[in-house]
């Protein structure tokens, strides 16, 4: 009797260790951090244009406005930070985050970065209400000479002719070395876009070429390497991205989408007749069907390019086909302004109206 009493409280015990560790088990995957967005409570209040998206590691998404600040929704609701909130500046370029988890936000003025608590303003800036305000180095300095690792963060550093360089300690301000070969007047435009490449490569786009950095040298591609007549073809780069093929995209605000693959370069918009034969190239808008006005591009996982242009809406090139979503396709805006791929491998869009839409595959779904 005593041994079946014995069995019976053996497998009693057995049982309840079971069910604690399977409980802790559940416990312990419902407090992973969730990188889907749950059903929307929230309305974003942004009409000007969305310039930056981008998820952090928590699975928030950080939306950039082209005049009102930044709003970052944590899947039901949204806050808000602008220049009263320590902002260098309510026109956002881009957010990314560094190694520690702090998120940074590149303006129109300067870098401001947030902590979870309070944003901090690391550039000069006209705002009185920003009282954390880090100097910055210059490559005056010792310590500031062009160098690079790969988990640097880069901004553009506004109408300036550089960069500046966060080292994950210190904002540094790198300014070009004057290129004759780049402008005739020895002088570099600010930089309009970022990015980062294979082979220890960054590039940087300006408005009247493209430098590209490996740590050591800068590649320099201008109207003379593109065979462009200035007068007839100036370069007015607005974007530049390097895929997962080595391939550099260009995109200009006007003479369509260059495309640099290995020692080649063409002009990838005019080879697939996406210019208009009467475009003047002065910054009247486009016909529909084209594409000339290149603000932004990206690649998704599965190696389709996609472009957002000024006035013809969404492209997708797959290597040897093309698709282009308009208004007609359900968008409340033609002008793309800003493409990001999330953790989920998703597509996401903004626009100039203010509107964000997510594709699924097949369509696009406005998400705000």
């Amino acid at each position: 009797m005593n041994r079946k009493i014995k069995l019976i409280l053996l497998v009693f015990l057995l049982t309840l260790s079971f069910s604690c560790t399977e409980k802790k088990s559940i416990e312990k995957v419902k407090s992973e951090p969730e990188l889907v967005v749950t059903p929307k409570t929230d309305t974003l209040k942004f009409t000007s244009g969305i310039r930056a998206i981008f998820q952090d590691s928590k699975g928030n998404y950080w939306f950039g406005s082209l005049q009102e600040g930044v709003a970052v929704y944590d899947g039901k609701s949204f806050s808000y930070f602008t220049r009263n909130d320590g902002l260098s500046d309510d026109q956002i370029h881009s957010i990314q985050e560094d190694k520690k988890g702090i998120i940074w936000f590149e303006t129109q003025t300067g870098v401001s970065s947030y902590d979870g608590t309070k944003v901090t303003n690391h550039t000069k800036t006209k705002n009185e209400n920003s009282q954390n305000i880090f100097p910055i180095q210059s490559n005056d300095d010792k310590e500031s000479k062009w160098m690079k690792s790969d988990t640097d963060l880069w901004f553009e550093a506004g109408n300036n002719p550089g960069v500046y360089r966060y080292d994950g300690q210190q904002l540094h301000y790198l300014a070009f070395p004057p290129q004759k070969n780049l402008d005739p007047k020895n002088n570099l435009f600010a930089v309009t876009d970022i990015s980062k490449g294979k082979n220890n490569m960054i590039w940087f786009g300006t408005y009247t070429g493209v430098l590209g950095y490996n740590g050591r040298d800068f590649t320099i591609i201008n109207n003379e390497t593109l065979g462009l007549d200035r007068k007839i073809e100036p370069l007015h780069i607005r974007s530049i991205y390097e895929d997962s093929k080595d391939r550099l995209w260009i995109g200009n605000n006007g003479i369509g989408i260059l495309l640099k693959e290995k020692e080649s370069i063409i002009n990838f918009s005019k080879k697939h007749h996406l210019i208009h034969p009467n475009s003047k190239r002065n910054g009247e808008k486009s016909p529909e069907g084209t594409l000339e006005h290149v603000f932004v591009i990206a690649e998704d996982h599965k190696g389709n390019i996609w472009f957002g242009d000024r006035d013809a809406g969404i492209w997708k090139f797959d290597g040897k086909q093309f698709q282009n979503y308009t208004q007609k396709d359900g968008l409340t805006n033609d002008f793309v302004l800003s493409i990001y791929v999330d953790y989920n491998k998703e597509l996401w869009f903004g626009m100039a109206d203010g509107k964000i839409y997510k594709f699924d595959g097949k369509s696009f779904e406005k998400q705000f």
